[in-house]
């Protein structure tokens, strides 16, 4: 499980697995003198304890009724196959799992210098070759979003996104994976450089349901 961490508005979001949800929400209970409400749309439950802390968990794969903490672990704990597109400028890892195991992938990496600190010509001639070299990396992600996932995306219940929002923001622009994006999670998972290992990683963290909770 991810750990937790704060969000904006105050409060901390968690990420936490479908297996482990019910008993997650009965500690929440527990620790907060009981439950006092909950109220439920298709996006969201939101459950307010007796002293006023409130634990809100986002449906994932949605919209779906989960009017209640059962529904909505039912809900999560259906078996789903997930396209994972992970994506920084120093490297990008596709692939597709199923019930949290990478069953294929494609992992890139690129060197994209950082800034330099010099000033005149220099800088500009930096600035024009990192410039080029991040061009490069995200037509590299790009190629292997196009080849790995788009031709198998009538296979896969979900697309779960993950890395840096400015290059997953440029790989929007391509109009070969506008089906994928079509189709993608709103949560993006924050990662570290993405490689094989974080690609597992996140095979698992894709199932999880996320939780913000502020106290009151």
């Amino acid at each position: 499980m991810a750990k937790a961490r704060q969000v904006a508005g105050g409060g901390r979001a968690v990420e936490v697995p479908p297996e482990r949800l019910a008993g997650w929400f009965e500690r929440f209970s527990s620790s907060h003198g009981g439950v006092a409400a909950t109220e439920a749309t298709a996006e969201e439950l939101r459950v307010t304890a007796a002293d006023g802390a409130t634990a809100t968990a986002t449906v994932p794969f949605g919209p779906a009724e989960a009017g209640s903490v059962d529904a909505l672990v039912a809900h999560a704990l259906i078996p789903r196959r997930i396209a994972l597109v992970l994506v920084r400028l120093g490297g990008h890892s596709v692939g597709i799992a199923r019930g949290g195991r990478v069953e294929l992938s494609r992992t890139g990496r690129h060197l994209v210098h950082g800034r330099s600190a010099a000033g005149g010509w220099s800088q500009q001639r930096f600035a024009r070759r990192r410039e080029g070299q991040a061009r490069h990396a995200l037509q590299a992600a790009a190629r292997d979003v196009f080849e790995v996932l788009v031709p198998r995306l009538s296979e896969v219940d979900a697309v779960v996104l993950g890395g840096d929002r400015r290059a997953l923001d440029e790989l929007r622009e391509d109009r070969r994976l506008a089906p994928l994006f079509a189709r993608a999670e709103p949560r993006v998972l924050e990662v570290g450089e993405p490689s094989r290992a974080v690609l597992d990683e996140a095979a698992v963290r894709a199932l999880s349901v996320q939780v913000t909770v502020r106290d009151g």
